[in-house]
């Protein structure tokens, strides 16, 4: 028998097969929404699912046991009946988490590196609606939790009706919004220490034939959250080059002559490659900062930013790709794109980035500076490839094929001259583009 764990934190959608079904390992047995995209769940084992612990709409963490998969034959009738009729027991760090206050409105941590989005009561007095621990800590379900959170009800003015008072489902969807308070957001901001602060209060205006509400989703939060937590710790800096890529597009050519569709090698791969190589050159750059030290990273795994068809975006990662095949993971990178587009990506498809690379190329983009995702050190944004007037080395004028890249850097980790170097090399790395079939 072994235990069927999450492999992201997130919102269980459904499960794919039922207690008492026979599943093979790989298969899918279960769907979750994490922060940007449904994550994929996979069978461990083969075997028979013989007790689930969580249901539709519960918030779970990464490696919490949400059931069982047992040996062949007929799930046993005991896991099974308890598993249909009593609600899972969540781990004590889920149910401290639950029975935590509602959350506020933005606060930034004090340190400098710390994760952007930390909550914290602005009120010192506990909610009194009955629905607390003697303690002062609200007991709300995990999907009354999110339901509150996406249409901004303060769990605070709810009146349980579950369990000992527990809010529910129910409670917060049939919660008369007219019955809250003042929303917090036209109260003035709390001051964070260090000299920043949260945005300034902005009253809503109000909804009518030409004002349309739109809530926020599960992944534009986390975009606010991590460019938020991004650009007011990591201290960027800038540098751009321009890239001669005639030789570049001349081998891709080459390569993809009488590949088929699908084995065929992007620009986006060679830069990616590109990326990877020079990186070995440069290991302080594929280090993270933590406040009191550095953290090295040994394996380079590239973060490709993915543009989602309904909106947002998604970063998928190209694992070892300096070690990886050219061929190989352009194969890869195809079927990444697809799942983040279909919505259905794998844990693993999202997990241990340690530098990332941004390419707008396919939007005729000249020039644009990119974001650092944290906690990594760096991002490379790639701009259009395009015909332009250049000077050659006999001072006659020509016709060339130019990119411009530009490096962001956390100034925390490194500096200019090596963010500079960087670029010189990649630079020739793409102007000489057979070294990387080396």
């Amino acid at each position: 028998m072994s235990q069927i764990t999450a492999s992201m934190d997130g919102t269980l959608l459904n499960w794919l097969k039922n207690v008492g079904e026979s599943v093979n390992k790989g298969d899918v047995i279960a769907e979750v929404e994490a922060d940007k995209a449904t994550v994929e769940i996979e069978a461990s084992e083969s075997g028979v699912i013989s007790a689930v612990s969580v249901q539709p709409g519960d918030e779970i963490k990464t490696g919490q046991a949400i059931g069982t998969i047992g040996e062949g034959g007929a799930a046993p009738a005991a896991e099974t009946k308890q598993a249909e009729a009593v609600p899972a027991e969540a781990p004590a760090q889920e149910k401290a988490a639950e029975a935590a206050p509602a959350k506020q409105p933005l606060v930034l941590a004090a340190t400098p590196g710390a994760p952007a989005g930390n909550a914290a009561r602005t009120n010192g007095a506990p909610p009194s609606n009955g629905s607390t621990t003697d303690d002062g800590r609200l007991k709300v379900s995990p999907v009354a939790r999110k339901i509150a959170e996406e249409k901004g009800i303060d769990l605070a003015q709810v009146q349980g009706t579950g369990p000992n008072g527990r809010i529910t489902k129910e409670d917060v969807e049939g919660f008369t919004p007219a019955a809250a308070p003042a929303k917090q957001a036209d109260a003035a901001p709390a001051a964070a220490s260090g000299g920043l602060s949260a945005p300034p209060a902005r009253k809503l205006p109000a909804e009518g034939p030409d004002v349309e509400y739109i809530d926020l989703t599960n992944m534009r939060k986390r975009i606010a959250a991590v460019t938020v937590e991004s650009k007011q710790w990591i201290p960027h800096f800038y540098v751009t080059t321009d890239v001669d890529v005639e030789a570049l597009l001349a081998l891709r050519k080459q390569i993809n002559e009488g590949l088929p569709e699908e084995s065929k090698i992007s620009v986006n791969d060679m830069v990616v490659k590109a990326t990877a190589l020079t990186l070995r050159q440069f290991p302080n750059l594929n280090t993270h900062y933590y406040g009191d030290r550095f953290v090295r990273h040994k394996r380079i795994n590239i973060g490709i930013a993915v543009a989602l068809p309904k909106g947002g975006l998604i970063n998928v990662v190209a694992q070892d790709a300096d070690k990886v095949s050219l061929g190989t993971m352009a194969a890869k990178n195809k079927e990444m794109f697809a799942r983040a587009r279909e919505g259905k990506i794998k844990p693993e498809d999202i997990t241990g980035a340690t530098f990332t690379v941004s390419n707008l190329g396919a939007y005729n983009v000249e020039h644009f500076s990119a974001i650092i995702n944290p906690p990594e050190a760096g991002i490379l944004a790639i701009g259009t490839a395009s015909k332009v007037p250049v000077v050659k080395a006999d001072g006659t004028l020509g016709i060339g094929n130019r990119m411009k890249v530009t490096i962001s850097v956390d100034h925390r980790v490194s500096d200019g001259a090596e963010g500079a170097q960087y670029l010189q090399a990649f630079k020739t790395l793409l102007e000489n583009p057979m070294r990387m079939l080396v």
